[in-house]
């Protein structure tokens, strides 16, 4: 959905102005603005390097163009096709031709009008955010870069960039002498890396979005399924399934073909133990590894830190891709989130809960 560009009016301005109060040393970003994206209602988003664009929703058909990572392009529909050594066969048509949609992220262009004010909270004043832009570019207040993934960004001149359906913590409100408002960015179990990001990219979370899903339930009829084999997830509520999810589980070969036990999601019955809606995960090797920051609905279930939670670089639901985690969209992701024990507050939107835990998940492989 595409908004309309917010004003914000004088009153606003000045009360913003109010809150920044040490507004002489806030530092302009000059032109830095929100990209043009494509007009849709619907559109995609490229998460790896290159992908080739097909005549037809077949990988044996003729290549028309060549999409790179985070070109965004209007996502038409999205239909069944052939591509040959993929368990996932779902292609994404757009105004070019089609594109294989396993690193096509689904999203939308919605513009916020900015805040005026944070949330008191336990925190400090803040508020919990969700980027509602295909992606939006960030300013790095703290440098030297901490984090590996933002290392990695400015090494290949790329600026730092949060993307769709990401969470994360804003703690001031700033705005500059161009009329701009600023949030600051803020990981609480991050590397350190504060960033500024231009506020209509970013839609405030409420109490109420976070509120628990069937909370008159006894929590002992509460389970999650997870089956490897149909790469499938499902709630029980004593018997009955009350969600269903294609998730994607921990790949077992790597990109040059050599099986990686370590990446498997393990097998077995495990309480959740910690939950929050938003972290930064990261692990494996300098050599093989991962720094994925302000990940949302994250609900952990093996102390390794294996974890049931939102993905935002790639749509490869059905097919085993990650490392270890098991993978779910934004919207499935938060429905288990709000749905499973423990409950989560707003604030401080963060839980950890001691044997026995909460609810159990329950992985199971038929291979095994």
């Amino acid at each position: 959905m595409i908004l309309p560009t917010p004003t914000i009016s004088r009153r606003d301005f000045l009360k913003l102005a109010a809150i920044s109060a040490g507004m002489l040393a806030f530092r302009p970003f000059g032109k830095l603005t929100l990209p043009e994206f494509p007009q849709a209602d619907r559109l995609g988003r490229i998460t790896v390097g290159k992908m080739d664009v097909y005549a037809r929703p077949d990988s044996d058909s003729q290549i028309v163009g060549t999409l790179y990572e985070d070109n965004v392009v209007p996502w038409l529909r999205e239909m069944v096709g052939s591509m040959p050594g993929r368990t996932n066969q779902r292609f994404v048509e757009t105004p070019n031709g089609f594109v294989w949609g396993g690193y096509v992220q689904p999203v939308l262009n919605a513009i916020n009008s900015p805040v005026t004010n944070l949330l008191q909270t336990s925190l400090g004043a803040g508020m919990w955010v969700e980027v509602t832009v295909p992606y939006v570019d960030l300013v790095l207040d703290n440098p030297p870069a901490r984090a590996p993934w933002l290392q990695y960004q400015l090494s290949i001149n790329i600026p730092p960039r949060f993307y769709y359906s990401q969470i994360v913590w804003v703690d001031q409100i700033r705005v500059d002498e161009g009329g701009q408002v600023w949030y600051r960015l803020n990981e609480k179990y991050g590397s350190g890396d504060i960033f500024w990001g231009q506020a209509e990219a970013f839609r405030p979370l409420t109490a109420e979005e976070i509120a628990p899903i069937s909370p008159g339930i006894d929590p002992a009829q509460k389970r999650i399924v997870v089956k490897i084999w149909e790469q499938t997830l499902s709630c029980f509520e004593g018997d009955i399934e009350v969600h269903f999810a294609k998730i994607s589980s921990g790949a077992l070969w790597d990109a040059w073909g050599n099986r990686v036990e370590e990446w498997a999601t393990p097998v077995g019955t495990s309480p959740i133990w910690r939950k929050a809606v938003s972290l930064p995960l990261s692990g494996g090797s300098a050599s093989a590894g991962w720094s994925l920051p302000a990940v949302g609905w994250v609900s952990l279930f093996v102390g390794t830190g294996v974890a049931i939670h939102s993905t935002y670089w790639h749509n490869n639901y059905g097919e085993p891709s990650s490392r270890g985690c098991v993978n779910a969209s934004p919207e499935d992701a938060k429905w288990i989130f709000r749905w499973s024990m423990p409950q989560v507050l707003y604030d401080p939107g963060d839980v950890t809960v001691e044997w026995p835990g909460g609810t159990l998940v329950n992985v199971e492989d038929k291979s095994l």
